[in-house]
């Protein structure tokens, strides 16, 4: 089993040993220290890298990480596993989705040795644990009052990025571009397949989320043979995969009330809600523009015109070229992410 030492400390087959990354002091010398755990199997294998709350607010990742920790068959693994709960640990204890020179630590990689705050952690996490691995995973929720499908985003058009997004067994598989300055685009560029898991929304844990997280996770593993089949039995389950999505957004504003909701399919015309004001008089209705799927829905009742309100996924390209790419199954009118999670990950 090749050597690995991450800042500077050498962890063993065979160990599992938790590491302080340094990141050195704020302003009144308090030190932060990204907290890392490794577990090194006894037998060769891959490195995963599983990490969470880049965004310090989206924290559904961080009890991911605890519930797989706490899964028999980590014990049984052959590689490395290396798990990072909480790598934006300045946003996090702000319970802030940015850092305290309001960056996106999200769109500051590879980072500068040098450079601000956010491309300090940057380049300190790609040097210190991307470049050491083979595979990884990157947790998230979403944001600003808004709650995701449990889905999968990744580059389907990779064929291994493909295979690994349909292990992961999520409701939706998105095919989605890479963003500057994202953790996946870095991770990308140096050839290292990784997945994007959503689910849920940001400061609040999901039980269901966090079981699908745990359970794609371990058939991610297996998939790539860090876990054996004899130490898995997950259920299969049919995963819907997205060509493109795109936003609809209010017209108007006021009063919003959802008349859909997460996983239900809907088609060109369909009512989704509607806006009025105070007195629930000037009704402004919600429709939809294509079939698609809804896979993340704002959960704030408040909306101000131009409000991105539900996010749609489709099987095919968007009619209208101004829209954002990202496979319907016949005769379903809804996904319901309970029949991926109807099993206690302790159980697996």
């Amino acid at each position: 089993m090749r050597k690995l030492t991450i800042d500077g400390i050498e962890i063993k087959a065979g160990e599992k040993r938790k590491i302080s990354l340094d990141m050195g002091r704020l302003y009144d010398f308090t030190e932060v220290k990204i907290p890392v755990e490794v577990i090194r199997g006894k037998k060769d294998g891959p490195t995963l890298f599983i990490c969470s709350t880049i965004h310090g607010d989206e924290i559904n990742g961080i009890e991911i990480i605890r519930k797989l920790l706490a899964q028999k068959a980590i014990k049984k693994i052959r590689g490395t596993l290396i798990l990072i709960p909480i790598v934006n640990v300045f946003g996090f204890n702000d319970r802030s989705r940015y850092l305290p020179d309001r960056r996106d630590l999200n769109r500051s990689f590879p980072g500068l040795k040098n450079g601000s705050l956010a491309s300090q952690l940057a380049y300190k996490f790609m040097n210190e644990i991307v470049k050491k691995s083979d595979y990884g995973i990157d947790l998230h929720t979403g944001s600003f009052h808004r709650k995701n499908l449990p889905q999968i985003r990744g580059n389907l058009k990779d064929e291994t990025t493909l295979k690994l997004a349909k292990s992961f067994k999520t409701p939706v598989i998105i095919d989605s571009n890479l963003r500057d300055g994202s953790l996946r685009e870095s991770v990308a560029s140096l050839g290292i397949p990784m997945l994007l898991y959503e689910g849920g929304e940001a400061l609040r844990f999901d039980d269901n989320i966090i079981n699908i997280g745990v359970k794609g996770i371990l058939s991610f593993m297996k998939e790539i043979k860090m876990l054996s089949n004899s130490s898995l039995r997950i259920n299969h389950k049919k995963t819907f995969i997205a060509k493109s999505s795109h936003w609809i957004r209010a017209k108007d504003s006021g009063i919003y009330i959802a008349h859909k909701k997460l996983g239900d399919l809907v088609k060109a015309g369909d009512i989704l809600g509607e806006i009025s004001n105070p007195f629930g008089e000037s009704k402004s209705l919600i429709k939809a523009v294509e079939n698609g799927i809804i896979i993340g829905q704002s959960m704030l009742p408040l909306a101000n015109k131009g409000d991105a309100l539900f996010h749609i996924a489709m099987d095919h390209e968007p009619k209208d070229k101004n829209q954002t790419p990202n496979a319907i199954y016949d005769n379903i009118d809804h996904i319901d992410p309970m029949s991926y999670s109807n099993n206690n990950p302790s159980n697996i």
